[in-house]
């Protein structure tokens, strides 16, 4: 392998995620439009429209499936019901239940809806009762009885003023309820199937029903009769009656009557006038082949809700595969669409430039494309069956997919737009084709893997067609039998020029792209081979097999360099997950100043930096003395054990002996010796402790040392521009008479040399272990000499001459020898200037 490596990271921190919010159940829109309520198992969650984040989770305490919720007008309450048969008042935003109640129905509620006061609460239950509630003053204000089985459908009247309210069960009829006297007023019947939707007209003298009985029936509310029954040809599950007032002739809408858009089992949404009981609009809907269904099934397509956006004039549908897509009207054009929930994930890849976007295949036949900054996506259709890969193109604006419809498609990216449509496709295989590969260096060709046992070789048009266009058809090239079983992984190398596939035969082999010539076989694994990848620097080949391992070859010899078992990964796995989550709990700790727990944690972990951590984050504080005294003593005896031994790791690096010296500090002074002598490895620990000890504290001594000098320096040179003068005390026996230069060196002296000097000085001591030389060290620091005094004719007080130079200083900065400052001056007859020089 080469010896120039890539450097990996052990372990990742999630930035972002796309993680499923609904799947299936009510959804509704606050007023404001900003937010998307959803059910998910015991959970209502809170979708940002604009960015497409969860911003609340709002989760039942006891576990139990939200059967129904609802929001207020004001956007200010959320109830929500429960099969624990409780109800529950929440302030979402802070995602606390301010009131929680029993419901009274004797079994679970299944449909609820505010007035357009926000004060009153309706709930209809499975048991067919019916049941007012004052959410101001808590208490129950009706008991409508009279449905008969589950009432799934409730809603007020929009002009409150009369006090009626509607609903529906499985008698398929519309019950109106008078409020004043509690009782049904009238049952408007003319639906066969339940009713699935109600919409009321602007001036609230009309309403709109559908039903899965394929029929939307229009009522005059005064006459309380049916107007005109429409036949719309599906099963409808929302109706939404369009505004008087803008223009919507976009949507055929020509006349003054009312007209009203439905959603249903055909997956389009439709505008019908009432009047004529036409259909006016129907929305088409790009690539969108016919699916094989067998009879009976649900169209993945179907529209299960239409939800208004009055405001911002849109429409919401909510799809039989929970995705949820906000359409402009009056064009009807996609502006957002959510993926609710994805099922399994079969395939991911970036797509985009800089990664933008995503593309991801489940086990369905549409594509998804993610726009990573708001979550929203773009559903792809072509595909009749199962995607199983995906394959991008080195620039990333286009990609290749297969699946087991036998076929491979090829898409392109519009990289303003970020729309993505199909260019190309491909047929051929007689099975299921199980992978793609593209080419790396330039777009020129695909590879496919079938489960046919062959690898095809397909050349890309040129040029591909433009946006709109139907995609061209691409033939193979080559075809060659490679396999004795399905092919399951094929991919190309960085330089285009080899191929590997892995096989359900337990084999991978290498193939040479020019001829498709064989070069060699990859055995050892002892199930199929799932997966092959090229490294992208060394000779080598990655194998994933359905046995548990990973096998690295060398593509030269064709020998295993590495394996990789399923014990191994398990536990490094599970290891690193566990690391990840008590960082991020250590982190969460340390921002909430939660110090005892966080050093619980970092001790866990037995990692000395991470607890070197958090004992900073104390001392950093502005009580940090006091708060690491306590959180120290509160400690148990084996995390103090922990500590100390943490102690003697920091202590050995001048930047975090301070730290180290601390927690000492706090442990020495507030236990006996007695108690710490009975940790374990006390002794070890502090004959550990001392040498290093020692070693900072003549370093802080030296240093100190070194300051005075400079301080020294500092108080007895003054230079005060062209002439200058050396004033030195009386008793320093020095010329004081007036001089005409002072110079201090020839070649000026680089000061911050002093502190590298000590800095690598500090560098080489850290690395001593040897006894005999700190204990040389010791006997020189001990002989410093302190005195500085000047001496004329370079003698030094030892009596020995010293050579120097004229003009020349010579400065020695090592810390272990005498610190010594000789003055000369010299008077010549040629030249009246002194010079003093320091030594």
């Amino acid at each position: 392998m080469a010896g120039n490596t890539l450097p990996f990271k052990s372990n990742y921190a999630v930035s972002s995620k796309i993680e499923p919010f609904y799947k299936g159940g009510k959804v509704q829109i606050s007023h404001d439009e900003q937010y998307i309520f959803c059910t998910c198992g015991p959970r209502v969650n809170i979708l940002q429209i604009d960015t497409g984040k969860i911003i609340h989770s709002i989760e039942q305490d006891d576990q139990e499936d939200i059967t129904s919720f609802s929001l207020s007008p004001d956007d200010e309450i959320l109830v929500t019901a429960s099969r624990a048969l409780l109800l529950k008042q929440w302030d979402w935003k802070q995602e606390k239940c301010t009131r929680s109640w029993r419901a009274i129905h004797n079994v679970p509620v299944a449909s609820m809806t505010f007035d357009c006061t926000s004060t009153l609460l309706a709930t209809g239950g499975c048991d067919g009762t019916i049941k007012l509630w004052d959410v101001v003053k808590q208490y129950c204000t009706h008991n409508l009885k009279g449905s008969s089985g589950v009432v799934h459908l409730v809603e007020f009247h929009p002009d409150i003023s009369r006090l009626q309210l509607f609903s529906s069960s499985v008698d398929c009829g519309i019950r109106i309820w008078d409020l004043r006297t509690s009782k049904c007023i009238c049952v408007l019947e003319s639906h066969y199937s339940a009713v699935t939707s109600l919409a009321f007209s602007p001036d609230g003298q009309t309403l709109v029903s559908s039903g899965r009985d394929k029929i939307c029936s229009v009522w005059d509310l005064k006459k309380k009769a049916v107007k005109r029954t429409v036949p719309v040809y599906e099963a409808v599950e929302g109706v939404v009656v369009l505004p008087g007032k803008s223009d919507y002739s976009q949507m055929g809408v020509k006349g003054e009557g009312l007209h009203f858009v439905t959603a249903g089992s055909k997956g389009v949404l439709r505008v019908w006038d009432s009047s004529s009981a036409r259909c006016v609009f129907t929305q088409t809907l790009p690539d969108a082949p016919a699916l094989n269904t067998e009879e009976g099934d649900l169209d993945p397509r179907s529209l299960m809700h239409l939800l208004p956006m009055p405001q911002s004039n849109r429409l919401a549908t909510v799809t039989a595969e929970h995705n949820i897509l906000i359409y402009q009207m009056p064009a009807l054009t996609v502006q957002q669409q959510f993926v609710g929930y994805n099922d399994d994930i079969l395939d991911v890849k970036f797509l985009g430039k800089d990664d933008t976007h995503i593309v991801v295949s489940t086990n369905s036949s549409q594509l998804k494309v993610f726009e990573l900054a708001t979550n929203s996506c773009q559903i792809l259709y072509g595909h009749t069956d199962t995607i199983l890969s995906i394959d991008v193109f080195r620039k990333g604006s286009m990609f290749a997919s297969c699946a087991k419809d036998k076929s491979l498609r090829l898409w392109k990216m519009d990289l303003k737009s970020g729309h993505v449509h199909c260019v190309a496709q491909g047929s051929g295989h007689s099975n299921a084709v199980g992978s793609v590969a593209c080419s790396r260096l330039k777009k020129g060709f695909l590879v496919s893997g079938s489960q046919d046992c062959t690898i095809k070789l397909w050349d890309l048009p040129d040029p591909l067609p433009d946006v709109g266009c139907e995609p061209v058809l691409m033939t193979a090239r080559l075809t060659e039998r490679a396999h004795d079983k399905d092919v399951n992984s094929v991919t190309i190398s960085p330089n285009d020029k080899l191929l590997a596939s892995g096989s359900q035969d337990r084999t991978a082999k290498l193939w040479s792209l020019a001829d498709m010539s064989l070069l060699g076989v990859f055995r050892g694994h002892s199930r199929g081979v799932w997966c092959v990848q090229f490294s992208p620097v060394d000779q080598v080949l990655a194998t994933a097999s359905a046995d548990g391992s990973i096998k690295i070859w060398s593509i030269q010899e064709f020998s295993c360099l590495r394996d990789v078992s399923e014990v191994e990964l398990a536990e490094e796995q599970a290891k690193q997950e566990d690391q990840v989550l008590k960082q991020q709990e250590l982190s969460n700790l340390l921002h909430e100043k939660k110090y005892l727990k966080a050093l619980g944690i970092a001790i866990s972990l037995d990692q000395p930096h991470t607890a070197l951590r958090v004992i900073r984050e104390i001392r950093q504080q502005e009580d940090g003395v006091q708060e690491l005294e306590k959180t120290l003593l509160k400690l148990r005896q084996d995390q103090k054990e922990s500590v100390l031994r943490f102690s003697v790791v920091w202590n050995t690096n001048s930047r975090s002996c301070l730290d180290a010296q601390a927690v000492l500090q706090v442990l020495l002074t507030h236990l006996s010796p007695e108690e710490i002598l009975q940790y374990q490895g006390t002794r070890t620990h502090l004959e550990g402790l001392i040498p290093y000890t020692e070693r900072h504290m003549q370093r802080i001594g030296r240093l100190l040392q070194a300051s005075m000098f400079l301080d020294y320096m500092w108080q007895k040179m003054r230079i005060t521009g062209g002439k200058d003068s050396v004033n030195l005390d009386d008793d320093e026996g020095m010329d004081t008479s007036p001089q005409s230069i002072f110079i201090v060196d020839k070649q000026p002296m680089d000061m911050a040399d002093i502190p590298g000097s000590l800095q690598q000085q500090e560098d080489e001591e850290e690395d001593l272990e040897d006894s005999e030389k700190r204990e040389e060290l010791l006997d020189e620091d001990e002989s410093v000499s302190t005195s500085k005094s000047a001496h004329v004719n370079g003698m030094k007080p030892n009596g020995v001459n010293s050579a120097v130079d004229e003009g020349q200083v010579s400065s020695e900065e090592s810390e272990d020898e005498d610190d010594v400052m000789e003055m000369t001056t010299k008077s010549t007859d040629s030249d009246p200037s002194k010079t003093a020089d320091i030594r």
